[in-house]
């Protein structure tokens, strides 16, 4: 399917999903939500102005932290501590809230709020604050940190929650990518960039990582009934229309996108599978809707807010091998440009509260554009039409200290929600002294008649049942006792939910497993590894078991799991069969019991051998021998193949086993190959790169003079893919005398790839001759030649014959790239004064586009002369209108006061502040009305517009800039318009332009791709990357100038635009 048939579907499915709803007016917001549901304001502005998060206590008061509207980055937000947690109360019971009170000011930037035990807990980035009323007038006057991150950047995604799991542990998000250092349970230090989600006991002790990830902000943590956990977060995934979404977070789990903040942690092969994809939707409150008030197949449905989108989607959960797939539908969307949904969370009554920001958020966050702090928020109810009001939906008549364990356990049966999550924390409160009472929820009568022999022999093969009986009582409360007993430490509450791994249902089956994993429980795992081997073991079963059996740990759970892995072939392929294998495979290399797990490289199931070969790679000091898996990358079994490669891949040491059959294969069937193939190859051996003789190899392949051209392109591009810090001097010497070939393709990819070398700092003589002389050649095409000028990088001279070269390529009817090329060549050059001058004069016809480029050129030997030019020039120039007030006010700061003075109307017609630039938007967009998506479409993919040189739509297009596949998503026409005319107004996370100062050389400004301990890499081009190494590196400071150029407005026709603007508002 093409790009344009996939909006347009896109939109017929939008249009089919919105006449289904109903809508409902409330409030400045038209609301659609689904038929039988309604919604109305609880909390407004006078109660709450900006409300974040909300977490109910155990009266049904609500705590709300509230934002105190500022957008200052993270350090300044901690020094003023300007925000707020406000408590709401309802006093006469009709739903809405009427009385509030401050009940802790001067608090950081909140991102969370969990009430547990008498306390508030909030996320206030670096730390998780614990805030408690001790004399009971509604002001927090106690204030202790429960836990201290020790970190805070820039955009505050340092830290989100807490969650309280349903096992009783504490759960929160780190953001990424910060260091932070801890100590886990077993003595071991950890530390670590990455993303993560941690989990402690409630006294602080005990945490531990659950799930790894490269994605920048990790925020709302949910719970299945089983113990399942689902994270949303962003940035999982830049591409594709695949930027953001939700994660089945299994434990031990890499995910998000590759990141070097991911180098030393464990993987299983490739990044976990993404659940659902979102698209750029800032997903961020997630909770799970636990009644079955709104319908019976409403509970264990996650409720997640998504920022960008404007809306709360419901998201069935369906079983979907060991992970789960999900069926979405919008449960309250709003039109308003400024309705920001942020938490969500069932009341007691089953009714669902909605939490709505407001304007003021634009920190880090480019779609809502403006901050306005103005645009207050509020807390809207979902209700179901006719829904029964519940008598004390609480329990606040029941006189819980005097309720005894016996009593507490059969409150697991009551209907009301709050009252059984109250009972489960009171009977964990109440301690062994409950133990009894619970076990008896889950043992119940022995009424073995009633099963037949058939049913108990399956039971028994299954569960390793001894005494298989039925239980009286029904799982949920079976599922709730677990969960109870998992908060009580001690034998007596292990033992007990050993009983419940014999359980008729599979959801307390799991459940319990989950708790002997937390509990590393040595006694369960006889009883878990036979739950492991069964063969009527379901997948997700098999996957919690196998967890479960890694934590506990010991060497003689190891044939279990490998026998557990034998089963990976009865699923088919996809995220369901993934799961699985990560869990047996990170239960290997837990373990670690690397001569047990060998065994399974023999084996004659695939599966098998992949999964032990995966874990012996990533056991600490491993024996894993190269012999043992190289002949698996030529296995017929295209998984298997794909992990020895994988293993291959951050091996360099198997380089001089492999290059000597890569040069062989290259060079003798290199013209035969198959496109993929030749893709395949070049891959491979970039990952080689670091080998020595890999990297004499990729040299022998380009001297050979007889290599089919072919495989010469293959070695270029693994040359190119390589990322190495250094450039190996063969490869310097063997592409700069490819740069003289007669085959226009070889020199072309030879350009291409010299321009991807890390050069030595005293720099390589022959290859930046060899480009200038390309630069210079009469007899090259201009692509070609104006490529080897922008590789050369800074001359110390420039020729006539190359000046008047580039000055030509400088005209507005050039493609775009052409003339960028050449501004970047000139901005970088040493120009004599004669050739200052005559380019001074060229400025008068150069596009918006490129005038912001050229004005380096004019920083170098500011003369009276040069000055009074330039002004002249930009006076009658149409390039002009790209250019801004803070990019030429500094620059003829450099000049005399007659340049100076001169140029003050220049100054003056460019002083358009942000109020002049919103009004000439609103002005412009109502002239764009009749924009049309084919031809917008071209003009995405054309030179003119140069779109696709930046960003992709689909698969297709340029990683530069933000992934544009679903944009019409998550920014109206204004948003779209704003970012095309003005682009500095805002920056996409990840996407912000940094200045790397280096020392004593030349500065370089891009987009950060790499920032670690060794080097900073920066993108600085399409297809251009600039290495530094870290001990370069003076300063590294935020840019303020997109790479985008502004002035597209100046070079696209009114219809253009209008045809540009409806093909991104339509790609959903």
């Amino acid at each position: 399917m093409n790009a344009l048939s996939a909006l347009t579907l896109a939109a017929s499915v939008a249009l089919a999903t919105a006449a289904q709803a109903a809508q409902t007016n409330l409030n400045g917001h038209a609301f659609t939500l689904p038929d039988g549901l309604t919604v109305e304001l609880v909390a407004g502005a006078s109660l709450v102005e900006r409300p974040i998060s909300i977490a109910f206590d155990e009266r049904g008061r609500l705590y709300a932290t509230d934002s105190s509207g500022s957008n200052e980055k993270g350090p300044t937000q901690y020094e003023r501590k300007d925000h707020r947690i406000v408590r709401l109360e309802d006093t006469d019971g009709d739903g809405r809230f009427d009385k509030s009170v401050v009940f802790a000011d001067k608090m950081m930037f909140p991102e969370g709020a969990m009430f547990y035990e008498g306390s508030l807990y909030v996320a206030a980035p670096p730390q998780v604050w614990k805030l408690t009323d001790t004399d009971g007038d509604g002001v927090a006057d106690k204030r202790e940190v429960w836990h201290d991150g020790k970190t805070l950047t820039g955009c505050a995604n340092d830290l989100h929650g807490p969650y309280l799991g349903l096992d009783g542990w504490i759960y929160w998000t780190k953001g990424a990518f910060a260091e932070q250092r801890y100590t886990l349970p077993n003595g071991k230090p950890f530390v670590t960039r990455a993303s993560h989600i941690f989990r402690a006991r409630p006294d602080g002790t005990g945490i531990e990582p659950v799930l790894t990830g490269g994605m920048d902000n990790p925020v709302g943590v949910a719970f299945h009934s089983t113990g399942e956990r689902f994270l949303s977060c962003t940035f999982v995934q830049p591409g594709g229309g695949k930027r953001d979404g939700l994660l089945h977070a299994i434990y031990g789990g890499v995910y998000g996108k590759e990141q070097s903040a991911l180098d030393g942690h464990p993987r299983t092969g490739d990044l976990m599978p993404v659940m659902t994809h979102m698209g750029a939707a800032a997903p961020c409150g997630l909770t799970t809707y636990r009644s079955r008030v709104f319908g019976a197949d409403w509970s264990d449905n996650l409720l997640a807010c998504y920022f960008n989108l404007r809306k709360v989607v419901r998201h069935e959960l369906i079983p979907d091998g060991a992970t789960f797939k999900t069926k979405d539908t919008d449960l309250l969307a709003s039109d308003h440009v400024d309705f920001h949904p942020t938490d969500v969370l069932e009341d007691a009554d089953g009714s669902v509260l909605i939490v709505d920001t407001g304007g003021w958020y634009k920190i880090c966050c480019p779609t809502s554009q403006l901050a306005k702090p103005d645009v207050l928020g509020g807390i809207y109810r979902l209700r179901k039409v006719g829904m029964p009001k519940p008598a004390d939906p609480r329990g606040l008549k029941l006189n819980w200290p005097a309720l005894k364990p016996a009593d507490l356990a059969k409150l697991l049966a009551d209907e009301r929600l709050y009252v059984r999550q109250r009972a489960i924390h009171e009977l964990g409160k109440r301690g062994e002294s409950a133990v009894p009472a619970l076990r008896h929820l889950l043992v119940g009568a022995d009424v073995r008649s009633l099963t037949s022999n058939a049913e108990r022999g399956r039971r028994k093969a299954e569960r390793k049942l001894e005494t298989p009986h039925v239980v009286t009582y029904g799982e949920d409360v079976r599922r709730d006792a677990v969960w109870s007993l998992s908060r009580i430490t001690g034998p007596a509450a292990r033992e007990a939910v050993r009983t419940a791994l014999n359980d008729t249902d599979a959801s307390v089956r799991h459940a319990a497993i989950h708790v002997a994993s937390v509990w590393r429980d040595t006694n369960a795992a006889g009883r878990i590894q036979g739950v492991l081997t069964s063969s009527e073991t379901t997948a997700a079963m098999r996957r919690t078991a196998a967890e479960a059996l890694g934590r506990i740990g010991g060497s003689s759970a190891v044939a279990a799991l490998i026998s557990g892995a034998e089963h990976l072939a009865k699923l088919p392929e996809g995220d369901g069969r993934r799961m699985l294998e990560h869990s047996l495979t990170a239960a290997l290399i837990e373990i670690g019991a690397a001569s047990e797990t060998a065994v399974g490289l023999t084996s004659p199931n695939a599966s098998v051998q992949r999964v032990a070969l995966l874990a012996m790679d990533q056991m600490p000091n491993s024996s894993l021998k190269a012999d043992a898996f190289l002949p698996l990358r030529h296995s017929r079994q295209p998984a298997l193949k794909q992990a020895a490669w994988w293993v291959i891949g951050h091996r360099p040491e198997l380089g001089e086993y492999l290059a000597r059959q890569f040069f062989g294969d290259l060079y003798t069937y290199g013209q035969s190959l198959p496109v993929p193939d030749a893709v395949e190859s070049a891959l491979r051996l970039s990952q080689l790169a670091k080998s020595p003789a890999i990297q004499t190899t990729l040299s022998e392949l380009l001297k050979t003079t007889d290599t089919p051209k072919e495989a010469r392109l293959i070695a270029l591009r693994a040359m190119a893919a390589s990322g190495l810090k250094e450039t190996p001097t063969s490869w310097l010497k063997a592409v700069t005398d490819l740069l003289s070939d007669s085959n226009d393709e070889l020199v072309r990819q030879a350009v291409a790839t010299a321009r991807t070398f890390s050069v030595p700092k005293q720099g390589n003589k022959a290859l930046l001759t060899a480009l200038q002389d390309l630069g210079e050649s009469l007899f090259e095409q201009a692509d070609i030649r104006l490529d080897a000028l922008v590789a050369a990088g800074n001359t110390a001279s420039m020729s006539g014959s190359q000046f008047a070269f580039l000055r030509t390529n400088l005209a507005p009817a050039n493609p775009m790239m052409t003339r960028s090329a050449a501004s970047t060549v000139l901005a970088r050059a040493k120009l004599s004064a004669e050739q200052q001058l005559a380019l001074a004069e060229t400025m008068k016809g150069v596009s918006p586009l490129d005038a912001p480029r050229l004005l380096p050129v004019f920083e170098k030997s500011p003369t009276e002369e040069l000055g009074l030019k330039l002004v002249a020039s930009l006076k009658d120039s149409t390039g002009l209108r790209g250019l801004r007030v803070d990019l030429l006010k500094p620059l003829l700061a450099k000049y005399p006061k007659s340049v100076q003075d001169a140029g003050a109307e220049l100054l003056t017609r460019l002083n358009e502040d942000a109020g002049k630039q919103r009004a000439h938007l609103e002005s412009l967009l109502p002239t764009l009305k009749d924009g049309d998506v084919r031809r917008g479409h071209a003009l995405f993919k054309s030179q003119k517009s140069a779109c696709a040189t930046c960003h992709a739509i689909g698969y297709l297009g340029g990683k530069l800039g933000p992934d544009l596949t679903r944009i019409g998503q998550v920014r109206t026409e204004m948003d779209l318009l704003e970012s095309i005319i003005y682009p500095s107004a805002s920056f996409v996370r990840s996407y912000e332009p940094f200045t790397v100062v280096q020392k004593g050389g030349e500065d370089f400004t891009g987009i950060v791709r790499k920032d670690a301990p060794d080097e900073v890499v920066l993108a600085n081009g399409p297809e251009t990357e600039a290495r530094i190494a870290r001990a370069d590196v003076v300063e590294i400071r935020p840019g303020k100038v997109s790479l985008m150029p502004d002035g597209l407005e100046q070079a696209l026709t009114r219809q253009e635009l209008a045809d540009l603007l409806a093909f991104l508002k339509a790609a959903k």
